[in-house]
């Protein structure tokens, strides 16, 4: 019963800082039911209480898990088994952010890390969390890296999420261009490195340019390596895509780095954008650091 009124409860966690709030309300106005803060062992009667509202256009239940609740935390692996048990499809958003990223954002709010035990720097609290979430991480169905994004950008995609996981919806497919140099950005599905691809860089009329410009796209796309890249990588994808859905995967991030995410990447991401969207997928693209 409780699986057909509501097909989707949406479990949604992640470090301190990195936007569980926003995430929670986004969900709320998009028509779930949502509570924050809850003891994982109270996530049966929540369900049943959500399932006796019958408030009309009800689209599913958003629950706000902390690891900062240490006394029934470590008991989420027995409870999620003994909801989908009963028939609930539990999805985890997990949402993260670098750990400098984290650092500014408590420096900022003048905040103490609900897990460093009186310390000043907030550090030992992230490192305990980390470690508190670590399985719950590789459970998650969604992971959402806040660093590099606005609180409007993270409600966007919350609201992607939502409306691309529907019944009847294709998966979504995420293009991210990164720099290697700068770190491998959180959440990626899969990574392509294209490094081996001549550097407009090293090109004095190309420098200042990044791989929105024109003549930076058509100085990477005449490389006979670009070319090779492009048509066996999109031969890969047309393989592995539908065996992605068919396993229920709703959403997939796929990574392209360069070594500073500013020409190559972004060249060649634009390129997948097009022939994935010719296949019908609904795409976002994000470039990681081409401002950088």
């Amino acid at each position: 019963m409780a699986h057909e009124q509501y097909p989707r409860v949406l479990i949604v966690t992640g470090v301190a800082g990195s936007g569980r709030f926003t995430a929670l309300r986004m969900l709320e106005d998009l028509g779930f039911y949502c509570i924050d803060n809850l003891p994982v062992v109270l996530m049966p009667y929540a369900l049943e209480l959500a399932l006796q509202s019958r408030q009309p256009n009800l689209r599913g239940v958003g629950l706000g898990i902390d690891a900062r609740e240490r006394l029934f935390f470590p008991q989420w692996p027995r409870v999620f088994a003994e909801q989908e048990q009963r028939g609930y499809r539990l999805e985890v958003l997990f949402l993260d952010a670098a750990d400098e990223v984290l650092l500014r954002r408590y420096s900022e709010s003048r905040r103490p890390h609900p897990l460093a035990a009186g310390e000043v720097n907030p550090a030992l609290g992230i490192k305990r969390e980390r470690t508190a979430l670590a399985e719950l991480r590789e459970r998650a169905t969604r992971v959402i890296d806040t660093s590099t994004i606005s609180v409007h950008e993270l409600r966007e995609l919350v609201a992607g999420l939502v409306v691309n996981q529907e019944p009847g919806a294709r998966m979504a497919i995420e293009l991210v261009s990164f720099g290697f140099k700068y770190g491998m950005p959180i959440g990626l599905d899969i990574v392509q490195d294209v490094r081996f691809i001549p550097n407009p860089f090293f090109r004095d009329e190309l420098r200042a340019l990044n791989g929105l410009d024109a003549r930076v796209s058509a100085f990477v796309l005449e490389q006979p390596a670009a070319q090779t890249f492009l048509t066996r990588f999109e031969e890969l994808l047309r393989n592995l895509l539908p065996l992605y859905e068919r396993e229920g995967r709703s959403y997939l991030t796929i990574g392209v780095g360069c070594t500073g995410g500013r020409h190559r990447s972004p060249v060649l991401i634009a390129e997948l954008a097009q022939k994935l969207g010719e296949w019908g997928y609904k795409l976002s693209v994000r470039h990681q650091h081409i401002a950088l």
